[in-house]
């Protein structure tokens, strides 16, 4: 299954995609297309299908999954919860 993620995005400039936004909600939710929006050269946003928000979201989760096993095989002493948010003031 190819996503948008596997394909390069479209640059626009803001004013450009605010006046063809429903055309490029369009190409987002149903051509599997994203956007960039940039202003001088810089990238200043994203659009993206739900499909692919829900994908990025899934590898984050993972990341942060693989990182807290990480952290917790870690040699050294452990802290219990109680006094990580003491010490953090929460």
């Amino acid at each position: 299954m190819q996503t948008a993620i596997s394909r390069l995005p479209i640059s626009i400039h803001p004013l450009m995609a605010r006046k063809k936004f429903a055309n490029i909600i369009n190409r987002v939710a149903y051509g599997k297309e994203s956007f960039v929006l940039t202003r001088r050269g810089e990238a200043l946003a994203a659009i993206v299908s739900m499909e692919d928000l829900k994908l990025l979201q899934e590898l984050e989760e993972q990341l942060d999954t693989e990182d807290a096993w990480k952290a917790r095989n870690e040699p050294g002493e452990s802290i219990s919860w109680e006094k990580l948010r003491e010490e953090l003031g929460i």
